[in-house]
């Protein structure tokens, strides 16, 4: 069968088929240059991390660095609530409670010595 009525049968177009994927000479040393970068910056996405890369040297582009970020199974870990400080977690002190006073005695009713 050629290969025009083959790629007519299965609906796919010849050049589909005649494609031949390129494997870059200086992928796994990217790919280990992006691993390293995310260990050392956690918080950081692959666009960071392409402009970090960039920096460097890399001629990259952000659709190839987040291609090998999937491919790896990267993930930018959610970020954590920050945590009570102790003074915030201690409750408000109540104002003292102001000592109970009898009232004065009044003049009339001051006893009078005889």
């Amino acid at each position: 069968m050629s290969e025009r009525r083959a790629c007519r049968v299965v609906r796919q177009w010849r050049g589909t088929q005649r494609y031949l994927p390129l494997r870059r000479t200086d992928e796994d040393q990217l790919t280990q240059a992006i691993l390293a970068l995310a260990a050392k910056y956690g918080r950081y996405g692959y666009r960071r991390i392409t402009v970090l890369l960039r920096n460097a040297g890399w001629p990259v582009g952000k659709d190839r660095v987040q291609r090998i970020w999937r491919r790896e199974g990267l993930k930018v870990p959610q970020k954590q609530r920050p945590r009570g400080r102790l003074w915030l977690e201690q409750p408000t002190r109540e104002p003292e409670p102001e000592p109970i006073q009898s009232p004065e005695p009044e003049p009339e009713q001051v006893p009078v010595a005889p």
